[in-house]
């Protein structure tokens, strides 16, 4: 369950916030800095480059009956924006209030002097509550590249390592059908690793429907991906050599009467093979070396 209701915690903030409601502006100066207020959930508004983009419907209805029976008990962080506010971090409890008919809900209220600074809680916020997808942290990662430039400070920004953070940008190269059901969860992590090795967007999106609909382990579609790169090479035909065999058994049979003990040819193609000369001693061997030699 996404909210976690800390014994205590809830009717502390409700003593915080029950004399710092309000339906005016500006709500900054309503309230010490960081301390939570009220403000009416209208005035409230979705941030559209949020790094966080897919909700649960099941599981925000979860949490809209948590809400009612229980408050909100952490508050939205909001930053003022226009007459309203636009949210950094608590778009879930937001959307879920709204379900439960909440009228108003408790807010902090923070300034950012750039984009940057924003994008950078939001992402780190979300990252804690494992609030993304892998889709949504590839793409907030890639983001926050756009502002500070490489993979390493990205990684140092929200405490992870590089190639961690190196690998979950690689899924963004996936094909979007591929990412979409990763977000739906019906391919994991390690599906859509295996999937980076497959060529081009159609043949992504069949492999991993044949992943999801014969329910593959990460092994056996690491198998199947492998297969697809490095495809058995068809066999060759066999080449006829009756008629070159012929030819050189009738050779091996002139030999074998010159050299009185049995030669056998051996064809690979109609120009290359193996010469045999049978010898049974080493006197055998002797003879043979002195006729070959002779000749």
């Amino acid at each position: 369950m996404a909210v976690k209701n800390k014994r205590g915690l809830g009717k502390g903030l409700d003593g915080l916030i029950q004399n710092k409601t309000t339906t005016a502006a500006p709500a900054a100066a309503a309230a010490p800095a960081g301390e939570p207020l009220m403000v009416e959930l209208k005035k409230i508004r979705e941030d559209k480059s949020q790094p966080r983009e897919y909700f649960n419907e099941d599981k925000l209805q979860e949490l809209a009956e948590s809400i009612t029976e229980h408050g909100i008990i952490e508050p939205l962080v909001v930053t003022p924006e226009g007459e309203g506010y636009t949210i950094v971090a608590g778009e879930r409890r937001w959307r879920a209030a709204s379900l439960a008919g909440l009228k108003e809900v408790p807010v902090i209220i923070r300034k950012y002097e750039t984009p940057q600074q924003k994008l950078e809680e939001q992402i780190i916020e979300n990252l804690q509550r494992e609030d993304l997808n892998p889709i949504e942290e590839a793409k907030s990662f890639a983001r926050l590249k756009e502002f500070v430039g490489t993979d390493d400070e990205v990684a140092r920004k929200v405490g992870k390592s590089r190639a961690a953070v190196t690998n979950s940008m690689r899924l963004l190269r996936l094909d979007e059908r591929v990412q979409q059901m990763v977000i739906d969860e019906k391919l994991s992590m390690g599906h859509a690793r295996c999937l980076l090795g497959v060529e081009g967007g159609d043949s992504q999106y069949e492999t991993a429907q044949k992943a999801f609909d014969d329910q593959l382990s990460v092994r056996e579609l690491e198998k199947l991906v492998k297969k697809m790169q490095s495809p058995e090479k068809p066999a060759r035909q066999k080449e006829d050599l009756t008629q070159y065999q012929l030819q050189f058994d009738e050779y091996a049979g002139r030999l074998t009467e010159r050299l009185g003990t049995r030669v056998q040819v051996s064809l690979k193609d109609k120009s290359s093979g193996k010469l045999e000369i049978d010898f049974y001693s080493a006197a055998d061997f002797d003879g043979l070396y002195e006729k070959l030699s002779r000749q």
